[in-house]
């Protein structure tokens, strides 16, 4: 419990790294949770489907617990909740406030895995205070890349926290209006003691383009394509879904949406009121596909090469609806996550193959603005609020470092710049802060058997390999994708139930598999998570305990 009179804020996710956001709020016996979400693995990281915070602090206290704030919809902010709720049971409902949007997402999400009713989904009205126990919040509105996205200012009684949630300065949004600059400026006037500041893109000098520069390309893009045009991108990117319906209404086409999160997001956003297309105008794959190519627009999930995804599947010639060729255009509406370059680029080269011409960020500029602020937003931002203390998250450790030197030249001495760690405990005072200890905290590591993670683990890191592992080696060739050699299966510290022909069952079940792919470039990604899938459902359903080892596929090309 935090000592009394004492404010605790510590970071459970969201610094020193990119995703898996998430800041626990501690005031005596008052608990709240800003933000939960997830983190995709990195390419090493080849047996782990997602990542997602340690919140045994909080498990432990959940009778201090008073709910769970989300700043917007997006995966490295929502993303965990399938995963943390369970572990908070024994306190249900837990009660999630955030933006109509955000809330409809979250609901469509806990509904598919069967958790509505552990919570209490509340949508919030902007300007309004929402009390938990000692502590306040409110929602102020900033513009990022999805609408309805919400900075949180927390109200303690040690002083005022603001949140600047993931924003830049839009002065021309897409959807909905500019950042709430007013209510910013009359927080500052009224005195916020700590501002914990979005610091992404804080390496650009100046300010993040409006999304309207995105709208522009997109236009041209379909206007001048003369086949279809597939556009990627995030799935709760929805914006761009926006953007694809505005400009494929003008130039005469029809769009569907591909890909199972791109279809429950864009119709949680049709229910909603935030996308309202013309009758006809949305239409689904199937009726899209039987069109003239010339009169498609597809857009499609997979941006960041997700081995599961529309558009890596499309890429390796397995959708088993969609096919792209010569006279055809994919435009991948996202920059590349750090870590997953090599998987976009492969896509991208698969793409090349198939006749497509891509359009993607590293060469063709409107193709994506960020949602994030560049500097001069970010000094904005300090200006605005004039904290006495600011702390950097959502973002690696340079990015922290290089937001103190801005903090210093918006007047903020050194010593009031914090740099937060997973785990460590900022302790403010109406006048002081410090660091002083730290929590337990890390990652927890989901091992997922199926696209629909149904059937998952949540492995800690010193714990990965305790029902053993599985190493599959397999040889493939680069561009035909036809296998040379393997796989085989190598094993150790297999449990009993497995020891007797469950091993030879799997690796008959995964050559079965992979004789069932279509000849094509291989992509590596949708590769290992068929192998993965393959062989850890085999031994899932061998187990007795219905646990399986840790499944390593390492795939050679030659």
């Amino acid at each position: 419990m935090a000592p009394a009179g004492k404010l605790r804020i510590v970071p459970l996710g969201g610094v020193g790294e990119v995703g898996k956001n998430m800041t626990m709020v501690e005031y005596e016996r008052d608990i709240i949770l800003l933000d939960c979400g997830g983190k995709f693995p990195e390419e090493e990281q080849r047996g782990i489907d997602l990542i997602v915070p340690d919140v045994s602090y909080v498990r432990n206290r959940l009778a201090n617990l008073r709910a769970i704030l989300i700043t917007h919809g997006h995966e490295d902010h929502i993303g965990a909740l399938p995963y943390i709720i369970p572990q908070f049971a024994d306190a249900a409902p837990i009660p999630i406030y955030g933006s109509p949007l955000s809330i409809g997402l979250i609901e469509r999400k806990l509904e598919e895995h069967r958790l509505e009713k552990l919570v209490k989904l509340i949508p919030v009205v902007p300007h309004e205070r929402y009390r938990f126990g000692q502590l306040e919040a409110e929602f102020i509105h900033v513009t990022h890349s999805i609408p309805d996205t919400n900075a949180i200012a927390v109200h303690t009684p040690v002083g005022t926290i603001v949140d600047t949630a993931d924003f830049k300065f839009d002065p021309t949004p897409v959807m909905g209006g500019p950042t709430d600059e007013r209510r910013l400026r009359q927080l500052g006037q009224e005195g916020v003691l700590a501002l914990f500041s979005d610091t992404v893109r804080v390496e650009m000098e100046g300010t993040t383009p409006s999304e309207r520069v995105v709208m522009d390309t997109i236009d041209e893009v379909i206007k001048d394509a003369r086949g279809m045009v597939v556009i990627a991108t995030f799935a709760s990117n929805i914006n761009r879904i926006h953007m694809a319906l505005r400009a494929a209404h003008r130039h005469g086409r029809k769009v569907a949406v591909a890909g199972r999160s791109m279809e429950q997001n864009s119709q949680v956003a049709r229910d909603l009121g935030y996308l309202d297309p013309p009758e006809g105008l949305l239409m689904p794959l199937d009726e899209v596909m039987r069109l003239p190519r010339q009169q498609r627009v597809l857009v499609i999930t997979g941006s960041q090469g997700e081995a599961s995804a529309a558009l890596a599947r499309i890429a390796a010639g397995e959708h088993p609806k969609i096919r792209v060729t010569k006279g055809d255009v994919a435009l991948l509406s996202a920059t590349p996550i750090p870590g997953n370059e090599e998987t976009v680029t492969r896509t991208i080269d698969n793409l090349f193959r198939r006749g497509a011409r891509v359009v993607y960020s590293t060469r063709d500029r409107g193709v994506h603005v960020s949602g994030h602020a560049s500097r001069d937003e970010l000094r904005k931002m300090i200006d605005l609020l004039n904290p006495r203390f600011v702390i950097p998250i959502h973002g690696e450790y340079r990015h922290m470092m290089l937001y103190r030197d801005l903090a210093g030249e918006a007047g903020i001495p050194p010593e009031r710049v914090l740099l937060p760690e997973i785990g460590g405990v900022l302790e403010f005072t109406a006048d002081t802060a410090n660091q002083r200890s730290r929590i337990p905290a890390g990652s927890l590591l989901l091992d997922r058997l199926g696209d629909r993670g149904g059937i998952y683990r949540l492995r800690e890191r010193d714990h990965l390999f305790d029902d053993g592992v599985v190493i599959v080696m397999m040889v493939v060739d680069r561009t035909s994708g036809e296998l040379i050699a393997g796989p085989e299966l190598i094993a150790r510290d297999l449990k009993p139930d497995l020891a007797n022909g469950a091993l030879r069952e799997a690796e008959l079940e995964l050559r079965r598999a992979l004789q069932r792919r279509q000849r094509g470039e291989v992509q590596i990604g949708h590769l290992i998570s068929r192998t993965k899938e393959s062989v850890g459902r085999v031994l899932y359903r061998r187990s007795t305990d219905k646990k399986w080892p840790m499944i390593l596929p390492v795939v050679t090309e030659l």
